[in-house]
């Protein structure tokens, strides 16, 4: 079976196809969302999920998040002493998914198709599908998230020709897709977004408000400080969506700080939040050639569309009720499991064609000519541009600049700056040519792209006819099937905590977190259950532990409704 994942910023899922119709799998807490959260213990335990998340509270410095942010880039998290890139952060989230489904299907789970922001470049894309593989996933196909939505809204099973606008609002990306459905094909035709734009930056707007009406400043606080602000912030900038305005506290050097924050405060605080908004859907319908007026409907997608304010802000820019049947935090985790049914091609999926577009410009440097014998270097000269549907291959000419050149060099870019040195370097190659005076020798340069983000490069002499071939896969630095398997093994010493255990240390967590933000009498109260709880655990006894474990639960409620 082939499963669809949603690796989200803030929040994973995994879902399969039924005969009804595709299905979220819970998690081994029972929930449909795992926080995509990564936790190092001292001893090499590995804490996914919302167990993570709760001893952010505790023990900030061993705790990752928002790596999604950051997957193909270099940039290294350390969790307590150990080292990792996010694709492996990445990957202990997908494994976690991946044991989740395999307990609730009763068998293995080796094939995934997982979603990736339509805005991720091809270095991001690979670190996605790299993280997959180190999970112990095939990755059968990367889908782009509004592609996803749209299947999964059913957008494949319409009769008429229509225009759609998927809007994705997530945690930590933000993705705008123009979507044309014509016969049985489904066709993206424009992708615009910002990688580092997310529900996360409406939560620290609300975090920063909350700061200055305190008159206090963010390096005041604590590590656990810091943490509580930001989970009392995210819980105002949820709660201010029912009412005019909302009161947040959170506990600062043993005093409750309270400030109410109106919503007019909160919209104008996030107003350069929202202008950032504005763009891409600019951008994306400039890029399709369409005007507002003529997309015929506007999907919500991403937990941070639930947000008054950016629903407010979608029905004034459109002028119409964007659609909102399904949880928009689901839909894309949906939309994978119904590719995942068609890649089975399974007899209750109608079949349908999706094209997709390559999001960035691809070329290749150049020398250009700006006046008679005065050449600049360093410039970009694009072969595919950006949302040119895909598979696409185009060709461009190039000639020699300089008299008795022997070689040209074809560096392989991605990119939208005019200057080579601003894009994306993927990969490059040489090619001889016979010695002439400058301008009389050429090479035609084709570039083939395909919807898996491979990209083949042929360099052909117009004069000889020899030509040469590369295969860009992603990065320079693209990991082999040897090196993969090896950092498997590294990581193995890394022991994921056993389900059973789950529910048991979530509890635990959340009660030294909850007994450290108490006061008085309701920390002593907490100590009491805590005490008790602990005390279960130790000594072994299923129903004693099932029966402090309820006890405890009890108590946090009245305070910590989620548990």
């Amino acid at each position: 079976m082939i499963v669809g994942i949603d690796l989200g910023t803030t929040n994973s899922l995994v879902a399969y196809f039924t005969e009804e119709g595709p299905k979220i799998i819970p998690n081994r807490l029972g929930k449909n969302l795992t926080p995509s959260v990564v936790s190092v213990d001292e001893e090499g335990n590995v804490y996914v999920g919302e167990t993570a998340r709760e001893r952010m509270s505790l023990y900030p410095t061993t705790v990752a998040q928002t790596f999604k942010r950051s997957m193909g880039t270099e940039r290294t998290y350390y969790l307590g002493n150990r080292a990792f890139k996010p694709e492996e952060l990445s990957s202990m989230v997908l494994r976690a998914l991946k044991e989740d489904a395999e307990a609730y299907l009763g068998e293995e789970v080796t094939e995934a198709v997982i979603s990736v922001p339509a805005y991720f470049d091809d270095k991001r894309r690979k670190a996605t599908k790299r993280a997959g593989e180190l999970a112990g996933l095939k990755v059968e196909r990367m889908i782009s998230e509004p592609t996803a939505a749209a299947v999964a809204y059913g957008l494949y099973d319409k009769n008429q020709d229509t225009r759609f606008l998927v809007f994705d609002l997530g945690g930590g990306t933000f993705d705008v897709s123009v979507l044309e459905l014509y016969h049985n094909i489904l066709e993206v035709r424009a992708v615009a977004g910002d990688n580092y734009l997310g529900g996360e930056d409406f939560t620290q707007e609300m975090a920063k408000l909350f700061l200055h009406k305190a008159k206090l400043s963010m390096s005041q606080l604590s590590e656990k400080e810091q943490v509580r602000l930001m989970k009392a912030a995210e819980k105002a900038k949820c709660d201010i969506n029912d009412g005019a305005s909302v009161t947040m506290s959170f506990l600062y050097q043993d005093e409750m700080k309270e400030e109410v924050i109106t919503a007019k405060e909160y919209e104008e605080a996030c107003e350069e939040l929202l202008m950032k908004i504005r763009e891409p859907v600019k951008k994306s319908l400039s890029d399709a050639g369409l005007k507002l007026s003529d997309i015929d409907e506007v999907l919500l997608i991403g937990g941070a569309t639930r947000l008054g304010i950016v629903r407010d802000f979608l029905i004034r820019l459109f002028r119409k009720f964007p659609d909102t049947r399904l949880n928009p935090d689901e839909t894309v985790a949906l939309g994978a499991a119904i590719q995942g049914a068609m890649k089975e091609r399974r007899e209750e999926v109608k079949e349908v064609i999706l094209t997709d577009v390559c999001s960035f410009t691809l070329g290749t440097e150049v020398v250009v000519e700006y006046d008679e014998d005065k050449y600049e270097d360093g410039r970009f000269c694009p072969i595919i541009e950006r949302n040119t549907v895909i598979p696409a291959s185009r060709t461009e000419r190039l000639y020699t600049v300089r008299d008795n050149q022997t070689t040209v060099r074809v560096r392989v870019l991605q990119g939208e700056s005019r200057f080579a040195r601003n894009n994306l370097f993927l990969g490059e190659l040489e090619i001889e040519v016979p010695k002439n005076l400058k301008g009389r020798e050429a090479i035609d340069v084709t570039y083939t792209y395909d919807i898996n983000s491979l990209l083949e490069v042929e360099v052909k002499g117009v004069s000889t006819g020899a030509s040469k071939k590369l295969i860009i896969k992603g990065e320079e630095n693209q990991m082999t099937d040897e090196e993969i398997q090896k950092r498997m093994e590294e990581l193995a010493y890394l022991k994921i905590q056993p389900r059973d255990q789950e529910e048991n240390r979530l509890v635990l967590l959340r009660a030294e977190r909850m007994y450290e933000e108490s006061l008085g009498d309701r920390r002593q109260i907490i100590d009491r259950y805590l005490t008790a709880f602990d005390a279960a655990l130790k000594r072994g006894d299923h129903d004693e532990i099932r029966e402090a474990r309820e006890d405890l639960i009890e108590i946090l409620e009245d305070d910590d409704g989620n548990i």
